[in-house]
């Protein structure tokens, strides 16, 4: 529990607006970084003084339309048959990807047309994965980041909240935040190696 204390507090100590948007366009492109342990973080110490929170959500905004038209540029000018047998390669499984996930983020962008970046940014299993298919149908690169840009800005919205929030409240209802958000950090990490290792058998 020290290691993982100790990571927490240097992860905390490194935690800025650029930092912030970097994690957030990992998260917005095909690896498995989720932005759950990113924003909220973020807002605690937004909360603690050190951060502005509207930058924090600006920066991570900007951090996921970044890593979005990463996944849009790609799929657009690879097209679906190498974007489809990248997903079902061995390092396709590496990022968690398969094409079935790709093959249902697909069907997801059909049904809701343009929206669907919009939409599918508040979606788990279809967040970081919809400029995919988006980049696949060549949508207009103008309303793909209108979309994705609003849609990210709400998800980042909501997230900030909840870290701002825990701050707040942390001394009387929440003395022990910190180990809290420490709980909630493991439990992410042994979640996607156990997640990898089953996509790998």
């Amino acid at each position: 529990m020290e290691f993982f204390q100790t990571l927490f507090d240097w992860y905390m100590a490194n935690l800025n607006y650029f930092t912030i948007a970097l994690l957030m366009a990992i998260e917005s492109t095909f690896l498995p970084l989720p932005s759950e342990i990113v924003i909220p973080f973020a807002a605690y110490k937004a909360g603690q003084g050190d951060l502005n929170v509207f930058i924090v959500v600006l920066a991570g905004t900007t951090g996921a339309l970044t890593g979005s038209l990463i996944n849009y540029t790609l799929a657009y000018y690879l097209g679906r048959p190498i974007v489809y047998k990248f997903a079902g390669s061995k390092l396709g499984k590496i990022f968690l990807l398969s094409e079935e996930r790709v093959m249902h983020a697909e069907e997801y962008f059909i049904r809701n047309g343009k929206t669907s970046t919009f939409i599918g940014r508040l979606v788990p299993g279809v967040r970081h994965l919809i400029s995919i298919p988006a980049g696949l149908a060549k949508m207009s690169l103008r309303d793909f980041m209108l979309y994705t840009f609003i849609g990210a800005g709400i998800w980042n919205v909501i997230l900030a909240f909840i870290g701002y929030y825990l701050y707040a409240v942390r001394e009387q209802i929440f003395p022990y935040i910190g180990h809290i958000l420490l709980g909630i950090g493991v439990i992410f990490v042994v979640y996607l190696i156990i997640k990898a290792r089953k996509k790998g058998e």
